[in-house]
């Protein structure tokens, strides 16, 4: 019990001595003053001048209005998702967030029908994957015969 007491009046002599106002309710000031962020992100937005509408209209017509899905996993692209860019601002690095596939692996959809993507779709690779095993079995012949 002794040590108790001694213990407690440590603590109050502490707090006298130091002056510390642990307990205190502290007051706000009277005069606040408030600042605007000198940055130009306003999350909310600016009200955007003629111009800048104007401006942005002419940049929008240049792109594809439609949807752009990934033909693997059928994600839909969304511009807001992805830093207010449209789809063909996207670097050749882009990845589909849901399945990692590449930009190439994106195509146009009209109404229910999923177009051909930027490079052209798969029509070269599987042309000339046919070529290969068209020109495969016809050595395959020919060594059969000459051989």
């Amino acid at each position: 019990m002794n040590k108790f007491l001694q213990s407690v009046f440590a603590l109050l002599l502490l707090v006298v001595v130091a002056n510390v106002d642990a307990f205190s309710v502290v007051r706000p000031a009277t005069s606040l003053t408030v600042t605007r962020p000198t940055t130009a992100l306003n999350v909310f937005g600016n009200r955007k001048s003629a111009a800048q509408k104007a401006e942005e209209a002419a940049a929008a017509a240049k792109y594809w209005q439609g949807e752009w899905v990934c033909k693997d996993c059928g994600y839909i692209y969304n511009r807001a998702e992805c830093a207010g860019m449209f789809f063909e601002e996207q670097g050749p690095g882009f990845r589909c967030p849901q399945c990692s596939g590449p930009r190439r692996r994106y195509a146009k959809k009209v109404g229910d029908r999923v177009g051909t993507t930027l490079d052209g779709g798969d029509a070269p690779i599987l042309i000339f994957s046919f070529g290969g095993v068209i020109a495969t079995i016809a050595f395959g012949i020919w060594a059969v015969n000459n051989l």
